[in-house]
């Protein structure tokens, strides 16, 4: 049976308890952290730098799950492998030599990932897709949290499934964006490997809870 897997964005923690928050994760059920990079440039909106990333590596135990919405993100591999990070995805809109950047990253030896938003068409992937070790679909628009879930991610996620197996390739796949309980099963269903979620976990009367209910 497939292991569903959760990895919680820290994007919606409390910055001001950002040591408790990491710790809460470290003995909840999730399988990663999830850190959301954000350069104002690739995307509307800042969110945080090393030095708060080194922080988090210092105090998580779970491997950290590294998702870069900027330009030019292979000249900050070296600092991402400083801080221990498990893997790395990339935007492919954001990458014109994506294969380049995918073999840096596994070079480094981290695990590395492509994202897609949600106008970016599966076909982009079909050169790449044997490369990779997971593909990210993004069910937002990036840049921000507690965005609402756009339903065709689920039909999305299906067809990549399939292209995933038709390839051959052994990429997992992974959801980022209006991710909670309402969708987990039906994501899941239609092929997904990993969820990330932050709103429906951070704004959870008990987070851990929240995770374990993600990941059944």
């Amino acid at each position: 049976m497939k292991t569903k897997m959760v990895s919680p964005s820290i994007l919606a923690s409390d910055f001001c308890h950002l040591e408790r928050d990491i710790q809460m994760l470290n003995s909840s059920q999730c399988d990663w952290i999830h850190l959301d990079v954000m350069d104002g440039v690739f995307v509307p909106n800042v969110s945080f730098g090393f030095p708060v990333m080194q922080a988090v590596a210092r105090v998580a135990s779970k491997p950290l799950d590294v998702h870069l919405m900027m330009v030019y993100p292979e000249k900050f591999l070296h600092n991402i492998k400083a801080i221990g990070a498990h893997s790395v995805s990339v935007h492919q809109e954001a990458c014109p030599h994506l294969h380049r950047v995918i073999g840096q990253i596994k070079e480094a030896g981290m695990k590395a990932g492509v994202a897609l938003n949600p106008a970016t068409p599966l076909y982009t992937l079909e050169e790449i897709i044997c490369d990779v070790d997971m593909v990210m679909l993004m069910s937002v628009n990036p840049g921000f949290g507690g965005q609402r879930f756009i339903p065709q991610s689920i039909d999305k996620t299906r067809r990549l499934r399939r292209m995933i197996e038709e390839s051959g390739s052994h990429a997992l796949i992974e959801i980022d964006g209006g991710v909670s309980r309402a969708n987990a099963a039906e994501l899941y269903d239609a092929g997904a490997d990993i969820l990330v979620a932050g709103s429906a976990i951070f704004n959870a009367s008990d987070p851990q809870a929240e995770i374990e209910v993600l990941k059944s």
